[in-house]
């Protein structure tokens, strides 16, 4: 019986979400349309995790609405614990694309209106949030969110705010607040007085300074006492440790009533919280390989330089690299058909006036190249791209590396599909997912 569901704000980050509850041993699918609800209900009696990928990040809000509350709904039916709506650990969102304050509003609708936990930290990828204020390894190098070089010149949504409180705010009517590392140490009695203020307060430790004298606009006081604010909407959560993790997500899931859906917001890290507290001690995925080589084809959206660093590795490996364009699926089937390990087509000299060309020119490229084994690079551009090339659903193979996965796709154009989100993998990510061979099969050691 179904015990999380959630729904990922791009394919990329959807896969991830699905792992984080399969390496603990929890039995999860994606799917990539959402059924009808008796499917749906067949489907909560085989897995204990259902999850759908969507492409609410690249949304304005309206639409954003029309893609969301209907997902929303359908799982809220099912009756899981928690349900949570997933998104980046780099927060990508703005007012006007992927709105996560619009979200926020959306699944308290939806699930009722108690406060939301958001944990956007992840940091097994390098993704901190300490004191509200989210950080971001690249290359090595720990960034504060809006000095990070990717994020911060990011060409949809750009972060030019670290303080995930503030960031918020722009994005929603609803008070927020936070909870943050220093309360941790009873973080079960300072969490219940934050998120029940109906309850009698219980003393939660000694009184420590906020780190601001006066909170922005939508902002409550942070909860670094005793104090409960009124009216709150919904609850930055700091975590720098898979430990913070774990401690969390025990909170999280004992905090509400029981029969109760609890809505929360969050990104891989969240969904690990929620995880390690279903199935404490919970096994493992594994990362055997077996099974078919062949041709990989990599399409890539992606502009970040981590993706750039990847395909010129490939080039370097004797891989042919092309720049979208009209002729491009022509090329690409004469290369596989020369005997090419591997072929990339990107967006990188692609100028933002034709962006929108851009899935169903991907998705055309997979089709008549027809190559089983695919990669799709960027988290926006991965779910349009499968959306065209009528994948109805995941599951996962194994997990190359952390924030990186290898699907079985249910798909008449692909049988396995890579989905890299643009800052992930290592440089070499291409040309070792063509050495290592194919899927593991159903029932293996990757399940």
């Amino acid at each position: 019986m179904v015990e999380a569901a959630f729904f990922g704000d791009d394919f990329t980050g959807s896969t991830d979400a699905m792992v984080q509850f399969a390496r603990v041993g929890l039995r999860a699918a994606l799917l990539v349309t959402l059924p009808s609800a008796s499917e749906l209900r067949e489907l909560a009696e085989r897995y204990d995790v259902i999850g759908v990928a969507g492409i609410a990040r690249s949304l304005p809000p309206d639409e954003q609405e029309a893609e969301l509350r209907p997902v929303l709904e359908a799982l809220r039916d099912l009756g899981p614990r928690v349900l949570q709506y997933k998104v980046c650990s780099t927060a990508d969102s703005s007012p006007t694309r992927g709105s996560i304050g619009r979200a926020l509003e959306i699944g308290r609708e939806v699930c009722g209106p108690a406060v939301v936990p958001i944990l956007i930290a992840q940091p097994e990828l390098g993704r901190y949030t300490v004191f509200s204020h989210h950080f971001a390894a690249e290359a090595g190098t720990i960034y504060r969110l809006d000095r990070q070089p990717t994020m911060s010149t990011h060409p949809a949504t750009p972060m030019h705010e670290s303080d995930l409180r503030h960031h918020l705010s722009h994005q929603t009517t609803l008070p927020l607040t936070a909870l943050h590392l220093t309360t941790y140490t009873n973080l079960p009695t300072t969490y219940t007085n934050l998120t029940n203020p109906q309850r009698p307060r219980q003393p939660s430790g000694p009184t420590r300074p906020t780190t601001e004298s006066s909170p922005g606009p939508a902002l409550q006081p942070t909860a670094q006492s005793p104090v409960v604010p009124g009216g709150v909407g919904a609850v930055v959560l700091d975590a720098l440790t898979d430990e913070d993790l774990q401690v969390l997500g025990r909170v999280i899931l004992r905090d509400g009533t029981a029969g109760e859906v609890r809505f929360v917001i969050g990104s891989g890290g969240m969904s690990r919280a929620l995880g390690l507290a279903l199935r404490p001690g919970g096994g493992a995925v594994g990362s055997g390989t077996s099974g078919a080589g062949g041709p990989v084809l990599v399409v890539s959206g992606s502009q970040s330089r981590r993706t750039a660093e990847q395909i010129e590795h490939a080039r370097s490996a004797g891989w042919i690299v092309l720049p979208f364009a009209d002729d491009v699926p022509r090329k690409a089937v004469a290369a596989i058909a020369a005997g090419a390990d591997g072929v990339v087509v990107h967006t990188n000299e692609l100028s933002p006036d034709n962006l929108s060309q851009v899935p169903a020119g991907l998705a055309e490229v997979v089709r008549k190249a027809a190559v089983r084994r695919v990669v799709v690079a960027g988290g926006d551009t991965s779910g349009q791209v499968l959306r065209q090339l009528d994948v109805t659903a995941l599951e996962l193979a194994r997990s190359l590396c952390p924030g990186v996965h290898l699907c079985r796709a249910t798909s008449p154009y692909l049988d396995e599909v890579l989905l890299k989100p643009g800052q992930l993998g290592p440089v070499t990510l291409f040309t070792d997912f063509q050495l290592s061979g194919g899927l593991v099969p159903p029932g293996g050691s990757g399940r």
